[in-house]
Formats: structure tokens, sequence, C-alpha cells
């Protein structure tokens, strides 16, 4: 049975080795969410969310809206700025008569401004769907006296740090007076039209603060709703869906100046115009000139003219057009996830980008990987907007972009200098293991002799030059090695095989050569048995032909240096399933002790690294048994790691 500890082992292991060499990626995306809760990439997200409502398709003019804008022109005919009462309680009585279906006055009228203001105050008595307007931020502004206020709605208006406006107030209690509570002209506007339409204003279902109407809920503004972080949420807001334009936006609405209608009244043009223009609509007056500092600032609207402006009875339009447009054809109206859906997004496309940081080894590639990943990113995110999701883009895209490129060359060099450190190690390694199957063993055998006082002088000198030669060889062996890219491998006895040779040949060279070497219990063998199954060569690589000689040539200089007795040496290699056995069994007088030398290691290592197991133990009747198992189809490899764990529970 395979023991799951060893298996939870291994594997907490490998999450330990990915954690560590993922620390940095980690560490840049930690940074990237507390710059985001701290606020510091409030601005980035600001300007993505412009730039993709910007990049939507063109959206026609809202027919239902219209706009009579009083211009430079106007106010020259007029001579007189404010615009008297009596022009405007001329136009309001105008308008009616083409029965608009409400009309929003987008200008303050506190106080008198004569001539007129009698003719005013009756108009405003007179004209039921008329909506007025008022501040109550930051400093109060009064709306005309004497009208209920069901026909006031207030014009204040909250742009951000960036001096844009991308968000609207419809509703809040009045700072002087919380039991009261006021709501916007966009709303009022709304609210007027939609009635006709058999849709009441009503308070949310799923938020019971936000506004509805019918089916409708538009979602309420949080203080952290998208890119936003502790923003003042004061009243209900509404996060803006700017209507996108054709080409230049010059009309953002229809719009009429006060010229145009006086002339269409004095008979000029067809006065059927004004029925087609203002009956069933709604109509918004306002001032639209430069000249007059009511205007705000605006990046997410392609094409305007003037760049990055709209005048403030626009805006106004823009906001009841948004939320009438949400109502009745279900355009889409700009949401955002939770914060735990956002950061748990954030947090995938940093997993992703230390994954495509460590993916290859090549900067090229890996810069392709990350463009790629990066604009699949950005189209996400458009198609998001246009489905009216506002969801966290720049975030995860500077993440995607710092750990996929910044962090990639952190990795690529650290990949790098391991390579460095495996290369050292596995030269340290043969280096080793040749010294120790040949000058080693021949140094061994001179100590037994000298230890055993049975060595001449001569043949004591025979054994130094034959010593001094090896060391030599192994010297030139290792320069050639170092210069022939290791395609070969030195035996102890001095023969060089040839690494590019089928593993059962390989393995036969070994064996036989090995034997030939002067080791005292090889002296005692009788029967020398071998079998060497080959191997398809597609399973092994160079690195592990040299790794399975050097285990043959290890266990079989053991057995001739300490099988005392040993009379028969059987040398196999066996397929079995899909698994390999390198086995080597005399009948010596056994494991004296199982202390792990630096052969055993070796072994145990080159076990290792082919994800398979190794034994060496006393058999029953006599002799010891050195095992290799291993394996060498695909469909073992899967279990490689398991058998192995067992192996050394």
């Amino acid at each position: 049975m395979i023991p799951i500890s060893g298996i939870w082992n291994k594997f907490k292991q490998r999450i330990t080795i990915w954690f560590v060499a993922a620390l940095p990626g980690i560490a840049v995306l930690g940074l990237i969410i507390l710059l985001r809760l701290n606020g510091s990439l409030q601005l980035i997200e600001w300007l993505t969310l412009d730039s993709f409502l910007r990049l939507r398709p063109p959206e026609p003019i809202d027919e239902r809206v219209v706009i009579v804008g009083i211009d430079d022109e106007d106010i020259q005919r007029i001579r007189n700025y404010p615009i008297p009462d009596r022009e405007i309680a001329k136009l309001l009585r105008t308008l009616q008569k083409y029965q608009p279906r409400v009309i929003g006055l987008d200008i303050v009228r506190d106080i008198p401004v004569e001539p007129g203001h009698a003719e005013l105050v009756a108009a405003f008595k007179d004209i039921k769907n008329l909506i007025a307007v008022e501040k109550v931020i930051p400093v109060a502004i009064k709306p005309p006296p004497n009208l209920p206020s069901e026909q006031i709605g207030f014009v204040d208006i909250f742009s951000d740090d960036d001096g844009k406006v991308r968000r609207a107030i419809l509703g809040a209690k009045r700072p002087e007076d919380e039991k009261k509570y006021a709501f916007s002209l966009p709303l009022r506007l709304a609210e007027t039209y939609l009635k006709v339409e058999g849709i009441e204003l009503n308070e949310g279902i799923r938020d019971r603060y936000a506004m509805r109407f019918g089916s409708t809920e538009l979602p309420r503004f949080l203080p952290n709703s998208g890119g936003y972080v502790r923003t003042d949420e004061f009243g209900v807001q509404l996060l803006l869906n700017y209507r996108n334009c054709y080409r230049n936006c010059w009309e953002r609405f229809r719009t009429l100046s006060l010229k145009e209608i006086n002339d269409i009244e004095a008979g000029k043009d067809n006065p059927n115009v004004l029925r087609d223009t203002f009956a069933g609509r709604i109509v918004l007056i306002g001032v639209t000139t430069p000249s007059i500092k009511d205007s705000i600032n605006t990046s997410a609207i392609a094409n305007l003219q003037p760049p990055g402006k709209i005048y403030g009875v626009e805006f106004h339009a823009y906001v009841v057009s948004q939320i009438v447009s949400a109502v009745l054809d279900g355009r889409p109206v700009l949401k955002t996830w939770l914060q735990g859906w956002e950061y748990l997004w954030i947090v995938g496309w940093g997993v992703l980008a230390i994954y495509l940081g460590r993916l290859t080894q090549s900067p090229l590639k890996n810069l392709v990987y990350v463009a790629l990943a990066s604009l699949g990113l950005i189209g996400i995110g458009y198609i998001f907007i246009v489905k009216g999701w506002w969801i966290p883009v720049a975030p995860a895209l500077l993440v995607l972009v710092i750990n996929g490129t910044v962090l990639s060359t952190f990795y690529q060099y650290d990949r790098f200098l391991r390579s460095q450190i495996e290369i050292r190690q596995h030269t340290i390694e043969g280096t080793f293991v040749v010294i120790h199957n040949g000058p080693l063993q021949t140094l061994a055998k001179i100590l037994r002799h000298v230890q055993d006082q049975d060595l001449e002088q001569n043949q004591l000198l025979e054994y130094l030059q034959n010593l001094n030669y090896e060391i030599r060889e192994v010297g030139e062996y290792l320069k050639l090695e170092a210069l022939n890219r290791k395609e070969s491998f030195r035996l102890g006895s001095g023969l060089i095989l040839d690494l590019k040779l089928p593993i059962h040949d390989l393995l036969y060279e070994t064996y036989s050569h090995t034997l030939q070497r002067n080791f005292p219990c090889f002296k005692t063998l009788k029967v020398k048995a071998y079998s060497f199954a080959p191997i398809e060569e597609k399973y092994l690589s160079i690195e592990q032909k040299r790794e399975l000689c050097q285990y043959l040539e290890e266990a079989l200089c053991n057995v001739g240096k300490h099988a005392k007795g040993v009379t028969r040496l059987c040398a196999t290699g066996k397929q079995n399933e899909g698994w390999y056995t390198l086995s080597i069994k005399d009948n010596g007088t056994g494991i004296h002790s199982y202390y792990q030398g630096q052969g055993t290691k070796q072994c145990l290592n080159i076990a290792r690294k082919l994800r398979g197991k190794f034994q060496r133990k006393s058999l029953k009747e006599k002799g010891t048994l050195c095992e290799l198992t291993w394996p060498i189809t695909s469909k073992s490899w899967i279990f490689a790691r398991i058998k192995r764990n067992t192996n050394f529970m």
C-alpha cells in the first residue's frame, strides 16, 4: 500500500519550492493589491474606464431629449445677462404650446431678474410639467418661490480628483434638514416622463436604498465601487454610462437656440418644426456658451468638440437619457463586481503572470505570451464594458506586465544560475565517479596489501606507477570530456565508452571490462552470467546511460572488493510491465555493514534521477543483491515517484 504521508510530504515539498521560486511575483501581486487598497491606482482605473467608454460603438442621438441652448448670439441680441425673467417666461410659454412631456429649466432663479418677474411667476404657476432647479451643496441656492417640491430638482455635480465627472447624484438628504429628501433635476425629469408610461419611481428590491423604475433598478454607487476607494457616498449616486457620438460630436443632442425658436415663431420657418421637435419629449433649457462658466470635464465621450468638455445642461441631458434609455430600451447601466470578486480576479491574473514569467527560457517567446495575455485581458474588459460591467482591468494588467516581463528576467537569471549549479554539481559528481572507480580502487588495493605486509618493494613500486598512470589518464579524459560535450564515459579500467551505443552494449562492455580488473574477490569466481535486455533509445538520454554504467561498475567493484569466497556472479537487465530492473547478485559472504558509503549514496542518487528505486540487501541463502529499478514507458512514469517514496519510507 502506498503511504499517504510520503505522498503528502512530497507534495508539500514541491509546493514549498514553487512558493519560494514565485516569491518575487507574489510580492509584486501583494504590492499591486496594497496600492489599490490605499487608492493609489484610482487615476489609472478611471482613465482605463474612460478609454473603454470612448472605444464603444457610436450610438444615435436620443430623440427623446431636446436642448434649448442660450448661446452667445442670444445674449448679444438680448443685451443682458443673466437672461431677464420676461425672456424666460416667454420661452416657457412658447414651448408649452407644443406639448412637451416635461420641461427642465437649468437656470437658477432664486431672486427676480427684472423686467418680467411677475410674468415668470405666473408661468411657473401655470406650467405643471416644469421642473426648476436649486443647489443643496456646498452652498445652497434656493429654488424659485411658490413651487411644490415635486417641481424642483437640484443640479449639484461631483467631480473626481482629476476634475472629471463620472457619476451623477440622483437624490440626497438636505444638509439643513436630514428628514427632508431632495431629488436631482435629471431624476425629476425621468420620473415625470416615465409616469406617463405608467412606470413609477420606487425604492430598490436588491438594494432598498437604490432607486427603481418598474423592473429596472439603478445600481447604487458605493464608496469602493469599481476603481474608487473610500469615495464620498453623498446621497444616492449613479455611475455614468455616457452615450457615445458619431464622428465629431458637434451636436450631442438635438439642440435649438433661443433665436431659432423665435424665428420659427415669427413665421420665418415652418411652425410644424417646433411641434415635431418638442411634442412628447423631454426639453432642457440651459446656457450653451463658453463665455459663461457652466461646463464640466469628461474624457469618456469620443470626438467631443471642444475636446473634454460638455455644457452643464448637456450633462443633465446625458443623465436623464441614461435613466430613460435603461428603463425603456434596456440600455446597460454601469455595474461593478463585489470587492471579493475583484481581488480574486486580480490574483488570478497575478498567478497567470507568475506562470508566464517562468514558462519559457526565451525572452522573446515570453514577451509574445505576455502580449497575447494582455490583449486578451483588454479584450475581456472591453466586452464587459459594452455589456455594462466595469471590471478591474488596470491592476490586473499591471501585475501581468510586471510579473510577465520584468520579473521574467529575474526568473530566467535564476534559472540560469540553477542550471550552472547543476552543471557544476554534475561535473563534480562525474569527476568523483571516475576517480572512485579507477585510481581510488587501485589505491585501496595497495593499502590492503600494505596492511597485510604481503607486498614486496618492486611490486609496490609497480602498483604506484600504475596509480600514477591512472591519475594522469583520468585528468586527460576529463579534459577531453569537456571538449566532447560529455558523450563518452571512462571506466575504471581505462576503457572509454561511446554513450551513443545502445544501452545493452554499454552494459556488456562495462560488465566484461570491470571483471577483468585485478580485484581479489574476482579470482575465486567460477560462474559468470549476464543478460541485458535492450531498451529503446527514446527512453534514455546520454546522461542516463552514463549513470547506468556508473551504477553497474560500482556494484561490480563492490563484489570484487568485498564478496569474499564468491564463486558465482549474475548480472541481468530485464523489462517487466514498463519497468526495467538492473540487478547484480553474488554468493559471497553478504553485507557486513549497512553504513552508507559514497558508493551507496551514488547509487541512491542515480535512482533518484531516474525516478526509480534502489536496494542493497543480503540474500537468505548466501550473498548480496544490488538492484536498481526505474520506469521506461510513459504509463509507468505516472507512478514512478510514488513507488520511489515507498522504497525510502
